[in-house]
């Protein structure tokens, strides 16, 4: 049944079927637990739009505390084990520090090079520096992982605020001599709600938006003269443990009010595509109309809607997030 998870999944899954599209048979996982952006907004709605619009199958795994509650940072993640049979994982995560066992799912997936998209706080997705899976924290000393999953798999790890947040959006200005890649397709004025984050990815990166902080909210607020752009969107690949190369896509945007924009939401919906090969199926005009009601919160600590069971969200009509 679309939108409701298999009874053998944690509580902590809701799962998207799509029916048709090119995404038929192939699987997204999503993992949503940041403290800040509202991953557990953002993910939903775009797993939604893959489903409904294009076929895929979209599983979200929600952090929650020791009631079921979606709990925005938590690194509880029951049902990483769904990355076994993965075609890419969307990562929206900030500082978790999952157990073993949801941890080795994960480990494995980049071990075997999977397509990943990281959103925001992803770059420092992980804090877990006594963990057996310590190398993936986002200041992991080791020469052989630098700075952790952040740098080594996304390109690039925490470096810093570059724009305060609530007082400067960010604009996302198209790189001209990569202008014609496939992932920009259809992608215009771009603009994210979230202040900028300083940004220098991995030298294998493409670039393919620059973050021009701004003096405003809006996205038409005057350029913020004193912060010259930085990189705020790139793809890249990274290797496996055998070598393999997977792809990624990277962005230091794509907080819950940050989609609502169409360019960025456009280039997300892209991506998805991209990573996983299926480029020949993007055009300028690929549906990423919202599924279902979207009316997301102005993120901050602690502003997340209380009590809300992740099951609550099964199906397309059920809002993001219930108040």
């Amino acid at each position: 049944m679309i939108g409701l998870a298999d009874a053998s999944l944690p509580k902590n899954v809701v799962v998207y079927e799509g029916e048709s599209g090119p995404g038929k048979s192939k699987h997204v996982v999503f993992i949503a637990s940041d403290h800040e952006y509202r991953a557990e907004e953002t993910c939903p709605a775009i797993a939604r739009i893959l489903a409904k619009h294009h076929g895929f199958k979209c599983s979200v795994i929600f952090g929650v505390n020791d009631q079921g509650f979606i709990d925005p940072g938590s690194s509880n993640i029951a049902g990483t084990k769904l990355l076994d049979e993965a075609d890419l994982l969307f990562i929206f995560t900030r500082f978790l520090d999952p157990s073993d066992e949801q941890m080795k799912p994960i480990d494995d997936y980049l071990n075997r090079a999977g397509p990943v998209i990281g959103l925001r706080t992803s770059t420092h997705a992980f804090r877990n520096p006594k963990s057996t899976y310590k190398k993936y924290s986002f200041r992991y000393p080791g020469d052989e992982y630098k700075f952790g999953f952040g740098r080594q798999v996304l390109g690039e790890s925490w470096a810093g605020h570059y724009g305060p947040n609530h007082k400067s959006s960010t604009r996302l200005d198209i790189v001209p001599k990569n202008q014609g890649h496939v992932v920009l397709s259809g992608c215009k004025d771009m603009h994210g709600m979230a202040g900028a984050y300083k940004a220098d990815p991995e030298p294998n990166s493409v670039v393919l938006a620059m973050s021009q902080p701004l003096s405003g909210m809006e996205p038409d607020s005057a350029t913020d003269e004193s912060k010259k752009p930085v990189p705020g969107l790139w793809v890249r690949t990274y290797q496996g443990a055998k070598g393999k190369e997977g792809r990624v896509l990277a962005t230091t945007q794509g907080a819950s009010e940050c989609i609502l924009n169409d360019g960025l939401r456009r280039c997300l919906i892209n991506g998805v595509f991209w990573t996983m090969g299926l480029e020949e199926h993007i055009t300028d005009d690929l549906a990423i109309d919202f599924v279902g009601p979207y009316k997301p919160k102005t993120f901050n600590f602690k502003g997340q809607s209380k009590d809300v069971l992740p099951s609550t969200l099964s199906g397309y009509e059920s809002a993001i997030l219930p108040k």
